[in-house]
C-alpha cells in the first residue's frame, strides 16, 4: 500500500513532466517504478497505457510537424518485433523478467547519455534496426524511446520534427504492445491514481517548461530513472 501510494504517482508524474519538458522520456522514467509497484508484466502494460495517453496529448499539439512517411518507416519494423517481445514477456519467469527490464533500462540510460557521440543508425538499415529494437524494448521493458533518440542523433533529425513524429510513432507502438499483451490485472484504484498523477505531471511540466531548461529537468529525472532501474535489478536478484 505504501509503495503504491508513493512510487506509483511519483513515477507517473515524473515521467509526464519529462515528456512535456523534453518531448520524450515518459516510459524511461516511469517504467522502473511502475514495475516495482505492479510487477514486471502488469507494470509494463500500465506503462504502455499511460505512454499511449501521453503521446496522444502531445500529438494533439504537434501533429502539424509530423514526418508521416518517416514515422511509418520506423513503425513497421517495430510492429514486426513486438510479437517476439510479447512472447518473451509472457514466458520469462518474474524474477528474470525483472532483471531483464532493469538491465534494459540501465543500458537505455547509458545509450541516451552517449547519444551525442553516437552516429551508428543511418539509412534504411539504421531505421529498421532502431524500429525493431524500440518495438522489442517497448513491449518487454516499456522503454522504446532510447533507440529512437539514437536514430535521431545519427541522422541529425531536427528536434521539433523528431518530437512530433515520435508521438505518432509511440501511439502506434503502444497500441500494438497493448494488443499483444492484453489488459493488466490491476485494481481500479491503481489506474485512477496513475491517471491523476499523469494529469498533474503534464500540468506541472507545462509550467516547468517555461522556467527550467529542458536539459536541467531531463538530468534530474534521469537520476530518478537510474534509481528505479537499479532497484528493479536488485528486486529481481533477491527474488531469484
Amino acid at each position: 500500500m505504501t509503495a503504491e501510494l508513493l512510487l506509483l504517482p511519483l513515477g507517473v508524474a515524473a515521467g509526464a513532466v519529462t515528456q512535456r519538458v523534453t518531448g520524450i522520456g515518459f516510459a524511461l522514467v516511469s517504467a522502473p517504478l511502475l514495475v516495482l509497484v505492479a510487477g514486471p508484466f502488469d507494470g509494463i502494460i500500465l506503462s504502455n497505457i499511460l505512454g499511449l495517453v501521453v503521446s496522444l496529448v502531445v500529438f494533439a499539439t504537434t501533429w502539424r510537424d509530423v514526418e508521416w512517411r518517416r514515422g511509418l518507416m520506423l513503425a513497421v519494423p517495430a510492429l514486426l518485433a513486438i510479437p517476439v517481445g510479447a512472447f518473451v514477456a509472457r514466458t520469462v519467469p518474474g524474477p528474470l523478467l525483472l532483471l531483464l527490464i532493469g538491465s534494459l533500462v540501465l543500458v537505455a540510460l547509458a545509450l541516451v547519455q552517449l547519444s551525442p557521440r553516437a552516429r551508428v543508425l543511418r539509412g534504411r538499415r539504421g531505421a529498421a534496426t532502431a524500429g525493431a529494437a524500440s518495438g522489442f524494448m517497448n513491449v518487454t521493458a516499456g522503454v522504446g524511446g532510447p533507440a529512437m533518440v539514437l536514430y535521431a542523433v545519427s541522422t541529425a533529425w531536427e528536434h521539433r520534427r523528431f518530437v512530433a513524429t515520435f508521438q505518432f510513432y509511440s501511439v502506434i507502438v503502444n497500441l500494438a504492445s497493448l494488443v499483444s499483451k492484453g489488459a493488466p490485472d490491476l485494481p481500479g484504484r491503481s489506474l485512477a491514481v496513475s491517471l491523476a498523477a499523469l494529469a498533474l505531471g503534464l500540468a506541472g511540466g507545462e509550467l516547468l517548461s517555461r522556467r527550467i531548461p529542458a536539459e536541467r529537468a531531463s538530468r534530474a529525472v534521469m537520476v530518478l530513472a537510474l534509481g528505479g532501474a537499479a532497484a528493479t535489478v536488485v528486486k529481481g536478484l533477491l527474488t531469484l
